[in-house]
């Protein structure tokens, strides 16, 4: 009957956006990351180093190299690296018969950015978390390079950054990595003249190793190119540095990268039962005898260790070979848990630190330190979600990874105002679509109390756009997933994993099922503990791709799709109301919405004539104004294949198995202008999650969101939005 895991726009605008988030917070709103070097423990230290780097962006291929051949670009006459940016993939690949060896030798050592003589004074400083795109201008014309998917701002192009490592003697023979949160995209790393390594996938943090390349003093030279193609994205992704980047700092044997996993079971408010995976890494010459001991503590508001020892594990002893990893399992009770539960449930988001000390002998050489929460999940194909026994309605909303005019760089205090926001209006859960979000965010929603559905994927080997990420699919899905999952899994706001959302697998039958089902495996190996879905939008109930999952994820098919008397006539995709469908093939599977409504509006703005139904899309004659891009607030008009709120309140009042939904989206976002795309945000943002917009509803029968970070009705300057609320 259930799935069970005990767990564990115009410049002006940008202005006004800014002035806004700036009156509304303290002066260090804007501070994104600590830039001071500072110690998490003995033998471990974490630098930030997003001040003081030197940038250029060009749409031009200046420096003659590529991560591989792509059809935006003529190869013919560039240096392909692929093979040398491969093997940075190697730690997340299984099976090592499918790992990568290095080529010999040191490729592109004739681009002049990644010398150390080369004067870069005359490029931009820039500091991090950084997106190159939001300077503008914006494209205008109707062939621009970047159209109105994408928001019609500058992504396109390569991007270099340099910047100065200063190594103390005392670090010389630890283990230094360079860790990068996010970058857009293709990146690829140079220090001192060589090429390091890289990443293609922009939404992944990833980790190099600079050890070996690295000299002792102050003229280390780091230099990283991005390359973001035309026709990438069908959203706005922004480019550059956009997340934080940090040096790391070990002894050579440590806790690798992302080392530890902590789940829950047999959880009451009485006792609960901590299962501990601990990974150690060696990159010594020998091997080495190390004795593990992990302590579990309360956590404060920053999830920091206080107080007394709550509980221990077993001290354990184990011999690390060179140059291999080995990893340790253990158990403790913890007795009178204070249990993580969504605070919208009237629970609260209790976390505690598991802090793992390694010694060599008596000598302390690592520490480590893993927030993570204690909560039982139960995924019921008729009562939906219960978190701690207690049921759950999932009140969610769709969130992309920018910040509206702020943009892609990552902003702490910009995204917890987003969540805070979201949060008093009701709303108890994110779904990160459609690719992994900052680690900071995962942070907030751990300590804010909201569910999380943890997106990894929009297309898999067929394409959505040209140049995306189906270009390198078939080398990188496997690392991608292992990592995500490895970063994110100790959160206990995640609740669930999506790998993939409205493939074009999903029609491909025995062959998509069989794809998607490698994916679940995946998913499965890396963390038992929570189930795995993608969100389909064109799989019906009788094929065979809904059966490799384990939660049935619909978008937009649970309340129809073109279905009703004004969307007759429409062509693409059309379907009946199918929650009843899909719960009668799949009895035992949860079900719930991952996209609902695609309801438009720009606020303020009302168009006659009204329809009769409760429900239309937008066109000229019915709530659109396609030379004003404007569309009527009557919170009836939605994009061709979307549904009002009250068609959507009405499907699920009839079939009340469904767990809940994620509403189509909590905040405006640059790009995806439906339904104008010479316009260049999104016009979707004015709904919060539609159970909310219950406890909303304003006299005219409106549901508004608070504020729209990032949209305006996407016309030109002066934008009218800016007379009032939209």
């Amino acid at each position: 009957m259930y799935f069970q895991c005990r767990s564990y726009h115009a410049y002006g605008f940008i202005l006004l956006s800014l002035l806004l988030l700036a009156i509304s917070q303290p002066a260090n709103a804007f501070k994104t990351s600590d830039p001071q070097h500072y110690k998490l423990s003995v033998g471990r230290s974490r630098i930030s180093i997003n001040n003081g780097w030197q940038f250029l962006r060009t749409t031009n291929n200046v420096d003659n190299v590529i991560y591989d051949t792509r059809p935006d670009m003529n190869g013919t006459h560039l240096q392909v690296l692929k093979l040398w940016i491969l093997p940075s993939a190697n730690d997340f690949i299984l099976d090592p018969i499918n790992c990568h060896e290095r080529p010999a030798g040191n490729p592109a050592t004739n681009i002049s950015f990644v010398q150390l003589t080369f004067n870069d004074t005359r490029w931009t400083t820039v500091d991090l978390p950084h997106d190159w795109a939001t300077g503008g201008p914006f494209y205008t014309a109707a062939m621009a390079p970047v159209l109105g998917g994408m928001g019609r701002l500058p992504v396109q192009g390569i991007g270099w950054y340099r910047r100065k490592l200063s190594i103390a003697a005392s670090d010389v023979g630890k283990s230094i990595y360079l860790d990068i949160d996010g970058a857009l995209s293709y990146a690829m790393v140079w220090l001192n003249g060589n090429l390091v390594g890289g990443w293609p996938y922009g939404y992944n943090s990833f980790r190099l190793d600079l050890t070996p390349y690295l000299q002792a003093g102050d003229n280390n030279q780091l230099a990283i190119r991005l390359d973001n193609p035309t026709d990438s994205a069908r959203w706005y992704p922004g480019g550059g540095l956009y997340r934080n980047v940090w040096l790391t700092a070990v002894d050579s044997t440590h806790v690798a990268q992302w080392g530890t996993f902590l789940s829950t079971r047999e959880v009451s408010s009485q006792t609960a039962v901590v299962d501990l995976t601990v990974q150690i890494e060696n990159k010594a010459a020998a091997s080495r005898q190390i004795d593990i001991v992990t302590n579990i503590y309360a956590a404060d508001a920053l999830s920091r260790p206080v107080g007394e020892t709550i509980a221990s594990f077993s001290r354990t002893t184990i011999n690390v070979p060179p140059w291999q990893k080995v990893s340790v399992n253990s158990s403790v009770t913890v007795a009178n848990p204070r249990l993580w539960g969504p605070l919208a449930s009237e629970q609260k988001p209790n976390m505690y630190v598991a802090v793992t000390h390694l010694y060599d002998g008596n000598k302390r050489i690592d520490s480590y330190e893993t927030p993570f929460g204690i909560r039982s999940l139960t995924f019921d194909a008729e009562r939906g979600l219960l978190v701690n026994g207690q049921h759950v309605r999932i009140q969610g909303v769709n969130q992309h990874h920018d910040l509206g005019a702020l943009g892609a760089a990552f902003n702490v205090r910009a995204a917890e105002r987003h969540l805070e926001i979201l949060r008093d209006f009701g709303c108890n859960a994110i779904r990160m679509s459609h690719n992994p979000p900052a680690p900071e965010l995962l942070d907030l929603t751990d300590r804010m109390g909201f569910l999380v559905l943890d997106e990894i994927f929009d297309c898999w080997v067929l394409q959505k756009t040209t140049s995306d990420f189906h270009l390198i699919f078939p080398d990188w899905h496997e690392p991608d997933l292992r990592s995500v999952i490895r970063r994110d899994r100790n959160h206990p706001s995640v609740i669930a994993w999506s790998f993939g959302n409205e493939v074009g697998e999903q029609s491909t039958a025995a062959a998509g099922a069989a794809l998607a089902q490698e994916l679940h495996d995946i998913v499965l190996s890396e963390d038992p503990t929570r189930p795995s879905t993608a969100s389909m939008n064109i799989a019906r109930p009788d094929m065979p791709f809904p059966a490799a999952l384990d939660l049935i994820a619909l978008n937009y098919q649970g309340e129809g799709i073109r279905d009703g008397p004004a969307y007759k006539g429409l062509t693409g995709i059309t379907t009946m109301p199918s929650y009843g469908a899909f719960h009668t093939k799949f009895p035992s599977k949860m079900i719930f919405s991952s996209e609902t409504a695609s309801a438009l509006s720009t606020r303020g703005t009302y168009l006659f004539p009204v329809p009769n139904e409760i429900s239309a899309p937008i066109n000229n004659t019915s709530g659109g104004n396609s030379t004003s891009h404007q569309v009527s607030s009557y919170e009836l008009y939605t994009a061709d294949f979307g549904a009002s709120p009250d068609k959507v309140f009405a499907a699920q009042d009839q079939n009340s198995f469904v767990a809940g939904e994620f509403v189509w989206t909590g905040w405006d976002y640059l790009g995806e202008p439906t339904p104008y795309y010479s316009a260049r945000s999104s016009y979707s943002g004015s709904f919060l999650s539609l159970s909310i917009a219950v406890e909303v509803r304003l006299p005219n029968g409106t549901y508004s969101a608070p504020l729209d970070v990032a949209g305006s009705c996407g016309t030109s300057d002066p934008c009218p939005c800016l007379l009032g609320s939209r």
